[in-house]
């Protein structure tokens, strides 16, 4: 049976990549008269609302092509949104600020088809704004497992069932039994809804075969500012949706608590405690660079490596015990919302 497919995207201020990522859509294997678009904008300042128009009204061989509004601007609405308009057998969830391989539609719909109700693959990182060496050791941090989670949505080998998923593919009646997005989560609404699905007995069938990518941060300020945030939301989370959230999103936390612990341990004369885990950690760095060099993605700014790991653990961790200071009055303010 032939499944009508809806590719969803939500934007905000993203004239930038958006152009790219609609190349990408267009590029994709899947048939098109089989493809329904929507396009959600976010309340853009910017020309991105534009360009989704002119894809519209250019673009004549896919099923349909729909550009609506989220007026609440956040990400979870928006996908509320999408999925309201959507008509598809099939709901896609794409990020905006991402890469899309022509066969990732159909690759996923080949599962879908085979009789999986959510599935998705990998999804490692590019760089945005050009590639220069200090850029491209950002981007070495940000896909290495060190840098950034040991999660096999990042770097799965194997075809397995996973408890999330970038740019997952959902059956519409996903969504019909168990709810859209929770607009009350900011940065955690996809590790929400996965739980839910979880809950309700659907499984999330992983294939690496199907691969997507996002572009990280272009910058080390704001891939601290992002690691801070996405702590602080996970901080946040645990106090309303605990079951959301697996035990390597506390790593950091736990790695924070040990440099506290640790130095307070040398203030009473015990050292070694200290010594240990500063020594695996710098041997975790250590083989992270030289994963980097044997990839020969190696230059002169892979030596800082271990500045730029001890800095981002350090952003996430502190973040999610802001997370969990704030937490008793996020959770005061998230049960008293409709």
């Amino acid at each position: 049976m032939e499944m009508m497919v809806s590719l969803c995207v939500v934007a905000y201020n993203e004239a930038k990549i958006l152009p790219s990522l609609l190349e990408d859509l267009k590029k994709q294997t899947y048939p098109h008269n089989l493809t329904e678009i929507v396009l959600v904008n976010s309340m853009s300042t910017d020309e991105t609302r534009k360009i989704m128009e002119n894809f519209k009204i250019t673009e004549n061989d896919y099923h349909s092509i729909i550009v609506v509004d989220n007026p609440k601007k956040i990400q979870a609405s928006g996908w509320n949104v999408a999925i309201k308009n959507a008509s598809g057998d099939v709901i896609i969830r794409i990020d905006a600020h991402s890469h899309i391989p022509k066969e990732f539609v159909e690759k996923n719909m080949i599962l879908q088809e085979s009789g999986e109700y959510v599935t998705g693959g990998v999804r490692p990182c590019l760089i945005e704004d050009g590639e220069n060496p200090w850029k491209m050791t950002l981007l070495e941090v940000e896909n290495s497992l060190f840098g950034s989670s040991i999660s096999k949505a990042r770097s799965s080998q194997e075809k397995a069932y996973v408890n999330s998923m970038f740019h997952a593919a959902y059956r519409r009646e996903v969504f019909e039994n168990v709810g859209g997005f929770n607009e009350k989560l900011l940065r955690t609404e996809d590790n929400e809804i996965h739980y839910r699905i979880r809950q309700y007995g659907y499984k999330l069938c992983l294939d690496p075969s199907i691969i997507s990518f996002q572009y990280a941060r272009g910058s080390f300020r704001k891939m601290i500012k992002q690691k801070y945030s996405n702590g602080e939301w996970i901080g946040l989370t645990l106090g309303v949706c605990p079951g959301c959230l697996s035990i390597y999103h506390f790593v950091p936390l736990a790695f924070v608590f040990g440099i506290i612990l640790t130095s307070l341990l040398i203030g009473f004369g015990y050292s070694l405690p200290a010594i240990i885990m500063w020594a695996f950690y710098f041997l975790f760095t250590i083989i992270s660079m030289a994963f980097t060099i044997k990839n020969k993605k190696a230059n002169a700014f892979t030596i800082l490596m271990p500045f730029l790991f001890l800095i981002l653990h350090i952003s996430y961790g502190v973040g999610t015990i802001v997370g969990i200071i704030k937490m008793p009055f996020f959770r005061k303010k998230y049960n008293k919302e409709p």
